[in-house]
């Protein structure tokens, strides 16, 4: 856990990002309005990833940075969908509350929250307190501090993707030189690059992210029978078909060899699902056959996990249409 920057010499000194904000205010609701667990928090899909966190000695609560909860089960999804209030000293006073199946996870008596939203209103996440006992009413004097905050951190988070989005751009612009020459998309060294840089982006801002990996399944029999030119037309098809495919904001690699892979970044499972559903249609509309497989960073996960996760599915599929011999019909002619 953070410790706090705020001392005399740190007056007036902008704090270095998102992170360090989170830990400061934070720190300052603990010491100000109490209770036992504080967290800044992200809505992903139907998981609310714990960006930070600070609980009091002896709180009765074991949560830290990178846990991963029911979004659709919290509080902190009534609270924004207006089924409770802000500020509940008693939690059992109010049914959306008493009722969250989250209160199963973690012993919630009290609580208190504010959502974090984007620029376009949608919400990022929440600010929000816990306390395994009731409170006195005198909780709610800690609504209007919180909704400061709250708006601080918004405004610090939007400062900071706005500059992220920037770095993500330069990013991959100083990488374009580490391609492979054969396809033109990245070579191993730009995935791992990038790999390492997006991971830093999902542990601080709670982003999905989703792997896959494509293994393609003629190509030494392309070699033997027509010849290496054609195996590497094969392989320069089966970019095009990536590179057609992926989103702009997605890194396309070839792995080495005849494995190719796709980060989907700020992607949930669906979303990469879809990105793979278009990918084996497309190959199949061109004859290409391949096996592949799709892994998801999870909030307390790792991208090298779901990379990890996507080559295992990936040789699973590929065993799959070995035995059932579903694997389509095999393009005789690549393009050269």
């Amino acid at each position: 856990m953070l410790e706090s920057t705020t001392g005399t010499d740190a007056v007036g000194l902008p704090l270095p990002g998102f992170e360090r904000a989170c830990a400061e205010v934070l720190q300052l609701l603990q010491a100000r309005v109490g209770l036992g667990l504080w967290m800044v928090t992200r809505a992903v899909g139907t998981d609310q990833v714990v960006l930070a966190a600070r609980t009091a000695p002896g709180s009765g609560y074991d949560v830290s940075q990178g846990a991963s909860l029911s979004w659709d089960g919290s509080l902190c999804a009534a609270m924004v969908a207006g089924r409770g209030p802000a500020v509940a000293p008693r939690v059992v006073d109010v049914p959306a509350y008493a009722e969250a199946p989250n209160r199963q996870l973690l012993p919630i008596s009290a609580y208190v929250a504010v959502p974090l939203r984007r620029d376009d209103g949608a919400v990022f996440g929440t600010l929000c307190g816990f306390d395994t006992a009731p409170q006195p009413d005198s909780l709610h004097e800690a609504e209007q501090l919180m909704a400061v905050l709250g708006q601080l951190l918004a405004t610090v988070l939007r400062l900071e993707l706005d500059l992220d989005r920037q770095s993500r751009r330069a990013e991959r612009a100083e990488v374009e030189a580490g391609v492979d020459a054969l396809t033109g998309l990245a070579n191993r060294r730009t995935w791992d690059i990038v790999l390492a840089a997006e991971e830093a982006r999902s542990r601080r801002y709670g982003h999905p992210a989703s792997v896959i990996v494509l293994d393609l399944n003629d190509l030494k029999a392309v070699n033997d029978t027509s010849g290496h030119e054609a195996g590497d037309a094969l392989l320069r098809a089966c970019a095009a078909v990536l590179r057609s495919t992926a989103r702009d904001n997605d890194l396309v690699a070839r792995l080495g060899g005849d494995e190719f892979g796709v980060l989907a970044v700020e992607t949930d499972p669906a979303g990469a699902t879809a990105t793979l559903d278009r990918i084996r249609a497309a190959l199949r509309d061109d004859g290409i056959r391949a096996a592949a497989g799709l892994g998801t960073r999870a909030g307390d996960g790792t991208l090298s996990a779901a990379w990890r996760e996507a080559d295992s599915a990936m040789y699973a599929d590929k065993l799959a249409q070995q035995r059932s011999g579903r694997s389509g019909p095999r393009r005789q002619d690549p393009v050269v």
